[in-house]
């Protein structure tokens, strides 16, 4: 058998690398960059085996929460966004049913609920617009509670996650956690169209200026898998997304990203219009799970042990 030579080896290391990091492509803290989720998590590793939502059980004083017609019909709508491990991917290509701690939460309160999920998935940004409008009766997709999100949506929380930062492995220019944002200026951050992440660089982006440094820039990115070539290519110097995701992604031996901290923490809900009847009922049902262990074993699943809530709420107020 001929082998390829330094040169092309080479190549194909950097080809498999870069098409790796495009399977692990992050999407969402209430975030997401979402046209074609399919694409950049077809061919992502398996998903864990265990399967601790196998063994929960309908709550009969819980499902009582829900309203008369819902229990009737015995469905719920939620639009999904799938993306990347470890919040909702699909580890065996489009054809597989996806996996994920969002997926593997849902199905565990839909089934102390009695009912079952007539999953859609959806672009990120299309699902919380698409709640007013009774195409959905819930959404998933890490979507983080913030203020402004609060003015139109009700949430009912499952995990804290928040906002991070990573770098290219062996990066130079920033090689500390990232704990205020002037420690960018000067640099290029990618991130993910219509997130929180870019919300908050937009909103920040005077910090430099009075400080007296030059401003940092930030390119948005819409296809997934985008921001994390862009950062093996040189064409930005940091990323800003997930921290479940980014750590995520850290782990992975071919990843060649480092992730630089937490920066800011957010709770993580189901999204559902305001005032829908099917808040306390989905609040209880995720208590239900924290009391009963299979919370914790999802999470333990996912390696997102650290992003545990002792209770779940309806609509906290943003972490500041």
């Amino acid at each position: 058998m001929n082998l390829p030579g330094r040169g092309l080896r080479t190549r194909l290391r950097t080809a498999a690398a870069l098409t790796l990091l495009s399977l692990l492509m992050l999407t969402a803290c209430g975030s997401g960059d979402g046209t074609d989720p399919t694409a950049a998590a077809a061919q992502a590793s398996p998903a864990p085996a265990d399967d601790p939502v196998a063994g929960v059980a309908g709550v009969e004083a819980i499902a009582a929460l829900l309203p008369a017609e819902v229990r009737k019909a015995g469905t719920l709508r939620v639009g999904s966004s799938v993306g990347s491990p470890p919040s909702a991917y699909y580890p065996n290509g489009q054809d597989k049913p996806p996996a994920g701690q969002d997926i593997d939460i849902a199905a565990a309160v839909a089934k102390v609920l009695g009912v079952r999920l007539e999953r859609q998935d959806a672009s990120f940004e299309t699902i919380l617009p698409a709640l007013g409008s009774g195409k959905y009766d819930f959404g998933t997709g890490n979507f983080g509670v913030t203020t402004e999100r609060l003015g139109s949506i009700d949430f009912v929380t499952y995990v804290n996650d928040g906002q991070g930062f990573a770098v290219k492995t062996g990066n130079t220019r920033l090689t500390t956690q990232v704990s205020d944002l002037t420690q960018l200026c000067g640099l290029t951050i990618g991130t993910g169209a219509g997130t929180t992440f870019e919300k908050t660089l937009t909103a920040r982006s005077g910090v430099c200026a009075e400080a007296g440094k030059k401003p940092y820039e930030v390119k948005v990115f819409s296809e997934p898998g985008a921001v994390t070539t862009a950062l093996q290519q040189g064409r930005i110097d940091v990323v800003m997304s997930t921290i479940n995701g980014l750590r995520h992604q850290a782990a992975q031996p071919a990843a060649q990203t480092s992730f630089l901290g937490e920066y800011h923490r957010l709770d993580v809900g189901f999204a559902f219009k305001k005032g829908s009847p099917l808040t306390p009922a989905f609040q209880a049902a995720v208590n239900e799970l924290i009391r009963n262990g299979t919370y914790a074993r999802i999470l333990k699943k996912w390696g997102t042990t650290a992003s545990a809530i002792d209770t779940s709420r309806i609509n906290p107020a943003e972490h500041t």
